[in-house]
């Protein structure tokens, strides 16, 4: 895949989520009227608009995928679209994962739901779930419950969480073979 195929990607993606999120804001004011969410459903804390979904989601889907272009462009073609695939498959399971975890919640499943949170970090021990496209899908299908605000915030704090138990791991990892394969030629 080339620049400007991915920048036609980009442009499409960032339309239809664009498109989405009016649409969906658009359709609950001329309902029920766009919801507010609290951090942590604490109604002493400040309201938090869905209003802002229609700034934060088409910013955030531009620049997340735009930095997933720049880390697929500085791949050889053949290693691009093996990436390219394994992008789009990660990105589904994480829009997969957080419409579970929305649904969990709103049907009133909070055991499941307090579990699938910080399940995220476990798979962070195996698999970079910091990356743009798991950021991505998780904000995205748990924006429609949450708002892009708290889902964004979650999302990123999860994710600079999932950087740092990922890469500590493997460190600690590393360090344990180093010791044990000393051992072994001494």
């Amino acid at each position: 895949m080339n620049k400007q195929q991915f920048s036609q990607i980009k442009w499409a993606f960032t339309a239809l989520i664009t498109l989405i999120i009016w649409s969906m804001l658009i359709w609950q004011y001329l309902h029920d009227g766009v919801p507010i969410h609290y951090l942590f459903r604490n109604p002493d804390l400040p309201a938090i608009s869905n209003w802002w979904g229609g700034f934060i989601l088409p910013v955030l889907s531009w620049v997340l995928v735009g930095r997933i272009q720049k880390r697929i462009l500085k791949l050889s073609d053949l290693q691009s679209a093996r990436h390219c695939k394994i992008t789009l498959i990660n990105f589904v399971i994480s829009l997969i994962y957080g419409a579970l975890l929305s649904l969990a919640f709103i049907y009133g499943y909070e055991e499941v739901s307090s579990v699938m949170f910080p399940g995220i970090l476990v798979f962070a021990v195996f698999f970079k779930v910091y990356r743009e496209e798991f950021l991505l899908g998780f904000i995205l299908s748990m924006s429609v419950t949450f708002g892009a605000v708290l889902s964004t915030l979650f999302g990123s704090i999860i994710a600079s969480i999932s950087v740092v138990i990922y890469f500590l791991v493997r460190f600690i990892w590393s360090k344990v073979q180093n010791i044990t394969s000393r051992s072994r030629v001494t």
